[in-house]
Parts: C-alpha cells; structure tokens; sequence
C-alpha cells in the first residue's frame, strides 16, 4: 500500500515562505519522478514543480524564481520550499509519485492547504 503524506501547509502573509514536505511509505521516492501540484478553488489542477529520478527539476511558470523543490532519498521524502508567497498561491497542494518506467504508476497524497493573506 502505497501513502504520501503532505505537511507543512497553514496560513502566511504575502511575502512569506512555508516549506511543504511529502513522505512516502509503500514505494522508492529515489527511483520514481516526484511532483508538486496544486488546486484553487474554481481551478483545474496545475504543476507546481517536478523532480526526476536523476535530479533533473522542472517549473511551473508560477513558480518559477521563488519555488525549489528537493528530495532525501534517505529519508523518502520531497520538499517544496516557497519564498515570496502571493495571495495568488492559494490552493491545496498536492503531492505526487509518478513512475518512471512501465508501468507508469501514479500516486497522490491527500494534499495540504496554503493559503496567502495580503
């Protein structure tokens, strides 16, 4: 069974940060591409930012500039950290495993809310 676990969510003013963490149990963070996504309300949802297996990191146009997302693979976890927090960055975020290779799985944490106060 697998189970990722989001935390760090909560309430900041503009300009603040919150770091996000997702721990996994139930399969190899080191081994899969792991993911940041986020929903706001009324919104479909969209990437946040992703890092591969090798390490390779991708952006949300969001986020890019102001978000770095990392991984312990020690500890099968994946951070999100986020400087500059807008009102705009409002949602519940959630994180994500994705399989690499076939078959390509794709798991989704329950997600966290954030939310910006201007």
């Amino acid at each position: 069974q697998v189970h990722l676990v989001e935390s760090g969510g909560g309430l900041v003013q503009a300009g603040g940060s919150l770091r996000l963490s997702c721990a996994g149990s139930g399969i190899i963070f080191s081994t899969n591409r792991m993911g940041w996504y986020r929903q706001a309300p009324g919104k479909q949802r969209e990437l946040v930012a992703i890092i591969t297996s090798g390490g390779l990191r991708n952006y949300g146009d969001s986020a890019k500039g102001r978000f770095t997302i990392s991984r312990n693979n020690a500890n099968n976890t994946v951070y999100l950290q986020m400087n500059n927090l807008k009102p705009e960055d409002t949602a519940v975020y959630y994180c994500n495993c994705y399989g690499e290779y076939p078959p390509h799985y794709d798991y989704w944490g329950q997600g966290t809310q954030v939310t910006v106060s201007s």
